[in-house]
């Protein structure tokens, strides 16, 4: 996805908030949600999962929209 370098890929993520809703109100994440800029604007969103889940595509709708994909076991 080229994420680490600035790529189109989604690198973008509030892991700090997601943590601070387990910890404090015992909201367990079952994934967060990244997204991609392009001059300020979101452009593209897609979940991370926890390990060993991967994003899999629901088959219909935008691929550049979290909620056309879950979350499931490879």
């Amino acid at each position: 996805m080229a994420h680490c370098g600035g790529g189109e890929g989604p690198n973008r993520f509030d892991s700090t908030g997601t943590l601070v809703q387990w910890v404090d109100r015992g909201e367990v994440p079952d994934r967060m949600m990244a997204s991609h800029f392009t001059n300020g604007v979101v452009d593209r969103t897609r979940p991370l999962c926890p390990y060993p889940q991967v994003a899999a595509y629901k088959g219909g709708g935008s691929t550049d929209d979290v909620a056309t994909f879950v979350c499931k076991a490879p």
